[in-house]
This record gives C-alpha cells, structure tokens and sequence, in this order.
C-alpha cells in the first residue's frame, strides 16, 4: 500500500502555505479585478473548486474541525467549494442554454442571472474573510497574481467542422423506448415534490430540509445523470447539438437542464444542511454559523434553491413529459393481443387499475378495443366503462393493441385472472408483476 513520502518532512504550517497558496491567490484576484461577475468564468469556479477542496483535505485529515484556531477556516474552504460548486453548473446552463432548445426561456434565463448574482456575490463577500483569516493563522500571501487572462471563458464565436455523422443505429429504437420512459418514470416520480407557484421563507423552511434534502436531491441527480449518460452512449454519442432528430435533442436539453439545475440544489443544500442549519452544540460551532449567515445570507440562499432550482425542476420535467410521450409511442414496438375478460366479475376495480397500473409502467400507448370501440387502457375509468360495455353485450374476449412491453405483462396478468379469484378477492402476482404489488 502507498503512502506519502514526505508524511513527516513537512510541517502543518508549510503544508498549510503549500495547499493555501492557489486558494488564497484565486481570492485575491476576486478581491482585486473588475467586480462584474462575467469574470466568473468556468475557469476561476474550476480553480477555486479544486484549491478549496484540496485545503479542505488538509485540513480535515490534520483535525481543523476539532481546533477553536482552524474551524472557520475550513468553514470558509467547504463554502467556496459549494458555492463554486453551484456556479460552475449555473456558468454551464448558461452557456448550453441556446442548445437545449427549451421554448421560451426568457423568465428562466432572467432567474438563472439571478442565481449567478448572488453566488457570485456571496464569493467576492467571502474571498477578504478568508484572506483576514489566512493572515491570522500566520499563512504567508502568495507574490504571485492572477489576472483575468488567466481565467478566460470556455466559447468563443468559432464553431468546430461538424464532419463526423451520427447515423442511426440497429438497436436505437429500443434505446430510445427504454430513455423516454425512465423520464416519464423519473418525472413521475418527482411529484411528491413538485410545485408551481414561488414559495415564501415560511414556506420554504416547512420543506426544507424535511422533505427537500441533499439526500432526495442527490438521489434525483444520480437518476438523471444516469438517463443523460445513456442517452449520449447509445442514442446520439456524436453530441445533441448536430442530431437530426429534433425530439430527441429537445428531450436531451430537457433532462440535460433539469441535471445541471439539480446539481446546483444539491451543493447549495449541502451547504445549508451542513454549515448554516444546524451549527451544533458547541459554542464555536454557532459562532462560526454566525458568522457564516452574515456573509452568506441563508434566507437568499434557500430562496435560490428552491424558487428558482426545485420550481424550474419541476418546469422542465413536466414540459418534457409530452415530448417523451410522443417519443415513445414513435418508437415502441406494438403488437395485439387477444385475452378473455376478468372471470365472473368482468373488468371491474382490481382488474381495471392493475391493467392501467401496467400500461403506465412502460408509458407506451395501449387500447383495449371492443368491438368497433377503442378504449384508453391507462385510465381505470375508460377501463371501467369499456366493462360496462362487454357485459352489456356479453363479450367474452377482448384485444389489447399497443405497446409489446405492455402486452406481454398484460397476458400474464390475465392468466391468473387479472389478479383475483372468482369472488373478487386478491391472488398473490407472478413475479414478473411484482411493481404492481
């Protein structure tokens, strides 16, 4: 097993100096250049991220979070981390925005430059603290200087020759069946969170952190980078910007947009969760968190998170829905199927949700067709009144048409009588339908 060389040839305080010195010549340069935030390009929050996380190593392992001397210090490197962390996302959505190809983004740009703003501010506000607090603990300032050429932005007003085409490929439909619907399955799951109107502080604070939290947030990301990852591995690897579909690049810039923005939630309720909420027992813990909250004012900062980063989720999640509905039914496979009605009792409750239950698993377009008549099997009600119609006329047998994922679950389901015996009591399912328990 490796280990460092040098474990004892250096001491804390030269180690200090050594892992303080890009971090504390980044916050010069902030205290120092133009105060227009366009000088935070990806560049400085790269720079910034990696010096703050570094020092904040350093200061861990060599105990800072237990010493009354070093605690606000490493206080101070966790909130530049978060706070670059969050505008390193904001700085990309930014730049991609014209290529996500969202509609009308107007408000959302306008919230956007205003979620910049205040991360910008909060780190030109910090960078003269950390640099007090440097000089305090006898840290050496760095001779040399930043200048802005040192951090230019990423795009220019060149495009590179798009020279290389993304043809389709043999086994892209199932690829894009199976990424339209863990959106579907994604957005649908997010509704316990979703809102639509801005939330004030009192409002905020009954969510947050008790059902929106860094875990929850963390969680949703991880789901969608996910979706993102597939997506650009097996659908259009060349990039979205040049794919000939439009639907698709319209889908990709909806998830691709809702990931970026859930990357900003998750480090600023970190930071809040972590630093500013709860600030412990200890009284140099709540000192800190004072201090904290009067350079990073947690009120805005919620505000930021939840009425611009959660509502905006929630936006484009939901504006995303019909675009990968049409997806998918543009792609799935469909088939028909002919099965014999729910025995004695027809299609009644049970039998009616557990079909519906399975056509909205998979999402694809699925009808129950009696006769000259064709049903929503989604609903429950179309079901039901599709029920009305088969023992009216005394049908016994019907045909599912649609989507061939949905069907072949639908065939099981009927072979054990859609789920109940022939009093209308529930029968344990195969274990193929196990979701629908």
């Amino acid at each position: 097993m490796g280990t460092d060389t040098d474990t004892c040839d250096i001491s804390f305080a030269e180690k200090a100096r050594i892992f303080s010195h890009d971090y504390l010549k980044s916050c010069i340069f902030i205290t120092t250049a133009d105060s227009s935030r366009y000088r935070f390009t990806k560049k400085l929050y790269s720079t910034l991220i990696a010096a703050s996380q570094v020092l904040e190593d350093l200061l861990d392992f060599h105990g800072a979070k237990n010493s009354t001397d070093w605690y606000f210090y490493r206080e101070l490197s966790a909130a530049v981390r978060h706070l670059s962390l969050g505008g390193y996302s904001q700085k990309h959505i930014s730049n991609r925005l014209a290529f996500y190809d969202l509609g009308d983004t107007a408000d959302f740009e306008r919230e956007g430059d205003k979620t910049q703003e205040f991360l910008t501010q909060c780190l030109i506000k910090i960078a003269p603290v950390i640099i007090e607090e440097a000089q305090r603990l006898g840290i050496p300032m760095p001779r040399e200087r930043f200048s802005a050429a040192d951090f230019p932005g990423v795009t220019t007003c060149e495009i590179l020759p798009h020279d290389i085409d993304d043809e389709d490929r043999t086994q892209q439909k199932k690829n894009i069946v199976k990424i339209a619907s863990e959106f579907l399955s994604i957005s649908k799951s997010f509704d316990l969170l979703r809102f639509f109107e801005p939330c004030s502080v009192s409002e905020i604070h009954e969510i947050v952190p008790s059902k929106v939290n860094e875990v929850e947030i963390r969680r949703y990301e991880m789901l969608v980078h996910n979706l993102q990852s597939s997506f650009d591995t097996y659908v259009i690897q060349g990039g979205f910007r040049f794919g000939t579909n439009k639907k698709l690049r319209q889908l990709r810039g909806h998830f691709s947009c809702v990931f970026h923005l859930l990357q900003i939630m998750g480090r600023l309720l970190h930071f809040y969760e972590r630093h500013l909420h709860e600030a412990g027992y200890k009284n140099i813990y709540q000192k800190v968190n004072e201090r904290l909250s009067e350079i990073i004012d947690p009120r805005v900062l919620l505000d930021r998170t939840v009425n611009y980063g959660l509502f905006y989720v929630c936006h484009y999640l939901t504006a995303g829905r019909k675009l990968a509905q049409e997806i998918l039914n543009e792609n799935i496979e469909r088939d028909s199927l002919r099965v014999g009605i729910p025995v004695k009792l027809g299609f009644h409750s049970r039998p009616s949700l557990m079909v519906a239950k399975i056509v909205q698993h998979y999402g694809g377009q699925v009808e129950l067709c009696v006769g000259n008549d064709r049903f929503d099997a989604s609903s429950v009600l179309d079901i039901q009144w599709a029920g009305g119609k088969i023992q009216k006329e005394g049908i016994s047998e019907v045909v599912f048409e649609g989507d061939t994922r949905a069907l072949q679950d639908i065939e099981i389901l009927a072979g054990v009588n859609y789920g109940e015996d022939t009093m209308g009591k529930g029968v344990p399912l195969p274990k193929e339908l196990r979701y629908l328990r």
